[in-house]
């Protein structure tokens, strides 16, 4: 059984940047100090999709093999992350 990612983000770019807090910010300019993680770029590849290995927002390339996808059903893709082997 598989669940789907707790926030799922549709982008236009293959590289995206992930701080794990910027839904929560309030207003221009404005940085909370103690939310979130450490900003990371993460590179999304032909699976259409990329994990934060942080917060596991999922970062979903628009118009990319998983837009639409039923996202319960694919596996955890974080960014530099290898196939596994058998």
């Amino acid at each position: 059984m598989s669940i789907p990612p707790p926030e799922v983000l549709l982008v236009d770019t293959r590289r995206v940047a992930c701080d794990g807090a910027s839904a929560i910010r309030a207003g221009a300019g404005y940085t909370p100090a103690a939310l979130g993680h450490p900003r990371v770029f993460l590179e999304i590849d032909e699976h259409g999709y990329v994990d934060c290995g942080y917060c596991d927002r999922r970062f979903v390339l628009r118009g990319g093999p998983a837009d639409g996808a039923d996202q319960a059903s694919l596996p955890d893709i974080s960014s530099g992350a290898s196939a596994a082997r058998s």
